[in-house]
């Protein structure tokens, strides 16, 4: 009997030891993480399900490396918040140690929200830091056995690049820009982690499986690489009494799509835009580089406004149409950027007399012009241009043909207040901003000495830039980073460049069928000018699709001189039925996700449901499509209808979809 009791006893101050070492916080519905502050580490679970096991963080200061599990004490307190996502409870672990500096393990959690925010905080009497990992560990509710995939998400668009989803197998790892995602493919459910943060810090998130077919990740603040955020530079030190990680989303989900969907809506939380709010109708419109581009004149221009005015009246968002000039509209100056803009002013006072908004471009962070030599002057001020351009190792960033401009140098700020002063004064409703990378760029020094990263760079360029754009213009970025400019912008293309092809359109579709959940972080994503040019009717459709499905529709075939586009645009551009679809100026989400680009895309609008196919091939190809992939229980009491040749489709329990080769359908779906 005494040795029952004295293993009672030793059994329950086991069990408050553990305790003791211990703490427990909630999240969401479900959730909950368990941090052990003897160790340092912590774990995340649904229910019994173990989201995170053994995660920990660590940074390096003053190049000497460091991590929560190297502390000697750990002090846990929580204070409630009430914040821009709701109101939540704060928890906080201090970490000191001998000789080390302060950190503090800080995690935000929410009843009403599925997933937990975590942030690193450093303090010490001297922060030097390039780099944090506010979270780091395995992912044990995915397994080897199970079909794991990941996903690579561009820091940009430039260079043509790609999203790209592999699957994974032991001893292999994927690396992906600010967010990554990591799903079975068989039931959807996946882990979603990344900054939300972008004002800041570069991050980067790796994925992987082990040798043993373990699963982690870890998500890396102070992340470049050349070929994926361009620099050549490791990433800027941030100095100081208190430095700051950029908070980190960590959620899982039943559908992944829906965790990347959550994610991008966190971002916009996190850093609301600063650009004025967009309430007018989905924009639409031409772009002159779809086909025009150097052989940009007045009178084409004029007879593309005419076109438009006269041939295709219907091809409108409510009223509106933007006539767009890309690159080489300075053809219409005389006497350069510090010239006579009188035939500009013209051409957009036409394009408004005609019921049309004016639209224009630039590219404000660039010098396309470097190889004539440094000692010119720079537009706007009396600075010469070699002095603008933004120091990079022993020499400069030149990427695309243009050399990056110092976002913070004020001869690079008299540039673009003069130039936008000029298109303000001309009248221009909208502008089209291009190679924004160019202004997040590591760099040895900028002009202003308290910018020391990229993406600070980045933050005080764009900012000058919306002073002067002072809310006159929808502000429509091309190539640009992909996360960090939500707060600056109100459409953004989802990938580089496209034109006409049916290659145009796979490449379109991959941004899209990976990055669709952009449409919840800018009030549009974009799928660049759509040209009909001399391609195939099927083609057309397929291009045109594209750009509905993505979320607006710009158009850009040189419609001044006669071809078949003419007519094509008048049957595929005015078509109600079609230009319906984006009223509401939101993405088709992908319904295949281990592929180059899927096929198939769905979207909800009220009752309304709608079902894209595209077919890349070569070859005719049939689709099988269940209620489900749509979000439906059963197709028998809706009517389906094909929104390009107005024809009924049978209804079945399940539709068998017949798409010709490099062709695309679109079909409607109501009670």
């Amino acid at each position: 009997m005494t040795k029952i009791k004295m293993f009672s006893c030793l059994f329950f101050l086991v069990f408050f030891l553990n305790h003791a070492n211990a703490v427990t916080f909630k999240f969401g519905k479900s959730g909950k993480i368990i941090y052990d502050l003897k160790s340092g580490t912590f774990s995340a679970y649904q229910n019994a399900e173990e989201l995170l096991k053994d995660g920990f963080s660590s940074f390096k200061n003053n190049n000497l490396a460091y991590n929560s599990k190297g502390y000697s004490k750990r002090d846990y307190t929580s204070i409630p918040v009430s914040n821009q996502f709701g109101k939540g409870i704060k928890h906080t672990i201090k970490l000191t140690g001998a000789g080390m500096p302060d950190m503090k393990q800080i995690f935000y959690t929410y009843d009403h929200l599925p997933y937990f925010l975590c942030e690193i905080e450093l303090s010490g009497k001297n922060i030097s830091t390039n780099d944090i990992v506010p979270i780091q560990g395995s992912v044990p509710f995915l397994k080897s056995k199970q079909d794991i995939w990941s996903v690579f998400i561009p820091f940009d668009n430039d260079t043509f690049i790609s999203y790209n989803t592999k699957q994974l197998s032991k001893n292999e790892q994927q690396v992906s820009a600010e967010a990554g995602t990591i799903y079975d493919n068989k039931t959807r459910r996946g882990l979603i982690s990344g900054s939300v943060n972008h004002r800041i810090w570069k991050t980067g998130v790796i994925t992987g499986m082990d040798k043993t077919g373990e699963v982690a990740i870890k998500v890396e603040a102070g992340f470049t690489e050349k070929d994926i955020t361009r620099d050549i530079l490791p990433h800027g030190i941030l100095t100081g009494t208190v430095v700051n990680s950029p908070l980190v989303f960590y959620g899982v989900f039943d559908d992944w799509r829906t965790g990347m969907e959550e994610y991008a809506k966190a971002n916009r939380i996190a850093e609301p835009p600063i650009v004025f709010k967009w309430n007018k109708p989905t924009p639409m419109g031409w772009n002159s580089w779809g086909a025009m581009q150097e052989h940009l004149s007045f009178d084409k221009i004029i007879k593309v406004t005419d076109f438009f005015a006269d041939s295709l009246k219907t091809f409108r968002s409510e009223g509106t149409l933007y006539i767009d000039l890309d690159s080489y509209w300075d053809n219409l100056l005389k006497g350069g950027l510090e010239g006579d803009y009188s035939k500009l002013k013209e051409f957009a006072d036409y394009v408004k007399k005609k019921g049309m908004q004016p639209g224009i471009y630039w590219a404000p962070f660039t010098d396309w012009g470097f190889k004539s030599g440094s000692e010119r002057r720079a537009e706007g001020g009396n600075y010469k241009f070699g002095e603008l351009w933004t120091k990079v190792g022993k020499g400069y960033h030149d990427i695309d043909g243009a050399r990056a401009l110092d976002p913070t140098h004020p001869g690079t700020q008299q540039r673009i207040a003069l130039v936008i002063g000029k298109l303000k004064e001309c009248g221009f409703e909208m502008i089209k901003i291009d190679f924004l990378g160019h202004a997040a760029v590591e760099s040895n020094h900028f002009y202003n000495p308290k910018i020391t990263t990229g993406m600070q760079a980045y933050e005080e360029g764009m900012s000058f830039l919306l002073k002067q754009l002072d809310g006159k213009m929808l502000i429509y970025a091309a190539i640009s980073p992909t996360m960090a400019s939500g707060r600056y912008i109100h459409a953004r293309r989802i990938a580089c460049d496209a034109f006409k092809s049916i290659k145009d359109t796979k490449y379109t579709l991959n941004g899209l069928t990976y990055g669709w959940w952009q449409t919840h972080l800018y009030d549009y994503v974009d799928a660049d000018h759509v040209v009909l040019g001399d391609e195939s009717m099927g083609a057309n459709k397929a291009r045109t699709l594209s750009a509905i499905v993505t979320g607006t529709l710009i158009v850009g075939d040189d419609f001044s001189v006669n071809g078949q586009w003419n007519s094509r645009a008048a049957e595929l551009f005015q078509n109600k039925s079609l230009l319906d679809v984006i009223k509401d100026g939101k993405a088709f989400r992908p319904v295949e996700s281990d592929k180059d680009a899927s096929s198939i895309f769905t979207k909800q609008t009220g009752d309304t449901y709608y079902l894209a196919v595209f077919n890349y091939s070569a070859q005719q190809e049939k689709h099988l499509i269940n209620a489900s992939d749509v979000g439906l229980e059963s197709f028998s009491s809706y009517k389906l209808e094909d929104v390009f040749t107005h024809q009924p489709v049978s209804n079945h329990d399940q539709l068998e979809i017949t798409v010709e080769a490099g062709n695309a359908t679109l079909i409607k779906i109501t009670k």
